[in-house]
């Protein structure tokens, strides 16, 4: 009983979060903007396919977005550690809000076409790579150290929420309005988070020392440091093989639902939100588990079933079938990355907590830009179905190795 209550309590703790003044408004921008996000996310793979892009396009849109991850996270790190992130953030998710403006225009004007969304994408993954750090830091800075988990699950939460809301919206939207108004909730949508991250971010650098952050011994020397310490690169390696291989279940769910199950723009919508009501369930698990419970385990465990439900995914031939897959897949996900982040940044010291953002963000983004791009080869080659199970039994078989070679690593738990 003594348990339980001690539980219950953590549990009432963590949701205490939500009602200071700082942590509290954040929350909400930020669910307000990623509603904005994924109804954009839902309309335009949607507007593609009706432009008549093939699967090929779709994967390179996905790539366009996600390849800039690749060269240029690190240095979105460096950025956080050492310069304003007040004025990163605010510049960047300007430049950001452009592209879907733009979109609008276009749509309106009957000039749009899918080089040009392809090659907006490029912009907002560029932007995206050098300003996330900063984004994905903030929720430590608002917490004490002992919370971090908690704080991360909590931002979670909002980001599944939204992946509920903004697909049902979009749905709405796509069959009404058209993509035009997907793309207009998204350009209206950065505002309040931009508002917000000025007001609570201190101006001028948020780290100690630049000189600090890397010893002297070169920009990049504080993500080497991450990546030789076995427990934080086993977490790393996590992320990485299920971004690569399992998160582009999302990227082709539109070609699953409209060319091997016949199902139509609500029928992905539905989808799309299915995924987000896992991704709350396997957030809220984070806040309900026991505080003191093996990192490694659950995290290599749930991105393991994450594979299997790619392979089922890829098995199913029925319309109804595909929600409940996706429920589960957003449970998986959503818990062993989130799982993953809280090592690594409960594990980082301030001064490098960009670099360590920066690393998971590289390994989230640049394994599911890769990752889209070659399944869309393979998803032309062998078919939609045949190239999901190749994912799923390749994630299967790596995660479960790598979460072997992660146990044999001094325990890690998460802490109170």
């Amino acid at each position: 009983m003594e348990t339980a209550h001690s539980e219950t309590t953590h549990f009432s703790a963590s949701f205490a979060l939500l009602k200071t003044r700082r942590f509290g408004t954040f929350w909400f921008a930020s669910l307000l903007s990623n509603i904005g996000t994924w109804a954009q996310q839902v309309a335009q793979p949607w507007l593609l396919l009706s432009l008549g892009a093939s699967s090929f396009m779709i994967g390179l849109d996905a790539f366009a977005l996600g390849a800039p991850a690749f060269f240029l996270t690190l240095f979105g790190g460096v950025l956080a550690d050492r310069a304003d992130r007040r004025r990163i953030i605010s510049i960047f998710q300007s430049i950001q809000m452009l592209c879907p403006t733009l979109l609008v225009v276009l749509l309106l004007t009957g000039t749009v076409h899918p080089w040009i969304i392809i090659c907006l994408s490029l912009v907002v993954g560029v932007t995206d790579a050098l300003s996330m750090p900063s984004f994905q830091s903030i929720v430590p800075s608002l917490v004490e150290r002992s919370q971090i988990a908690q704080g991360l699950a909590l931002n979670s939460i909002q980001f599944n929420l939204s992946r509920i809301l903004g697909p049902s919206i979009a749905g709405v939207l796509l069959v009404s309005v058209g993509a035009a108004g997907c793309f207009t909730i998204s350009a209206v949508s950065y505002l309040p988070f931009i508002a917000v991250a000025l007001w609570i971010l201190p101006r001028g650098k948020t780290t100690a020392d630049a000189s600090t952050a890397t010893s002297g011994q070169g920009l990049f020397s504080g993500a080497r440091d991450i990546v030789a310490d076995p427990n934080l690169r086993g977490a790393l390696i996590t992320v990485l093989t299920t971004s690569f291989l399992c998160s582009p279940l999302i990227t082709f769910t539109p070609v699953l639902v409209k060319e091997s199950l016949h199902g139509d723009a609500s029928h992905f919508s539905i989808g799309m939100a299915s995924f987000g009501v896992g991704g709350m369930l396997g957030a809220f698990s984070l806040l309900l588990i026991s505080r003191h419970i093996d990192l490694r385990n659950f995290s290599s465990k749930l991105a393991a079933l994450y594979g299997l439900t790619l392979v089922l995914a890829g098995l199913n031939t029925w319309n109804w079938g595909l929600p409940v897959l996706l429920v589960f897949a957003g449970l998986c996900m959503t818990a062993s990355n989130t799982a993953a982040n809280s090592l690594l940044q409960a594990s980082a010291s301030p001064q490098l907590r960009g670099q360590t953002v920066s690393l998971y963000m590289l390994a989230m983004r640049g394994g599911l830009s890769a990752g889209s791009l070659l399944t869309g080869i393979s998803v032309h080659l062998t078919g939609v179905r045949t190239a999901l199970i190749i994912n799923g039994c390749l994630a299967v078989a790596i995660h479960v190795y790598t979460g072997w070679a992660w146990q044999r690593t001094s325990k890690v738990v998460i802490t109170s």
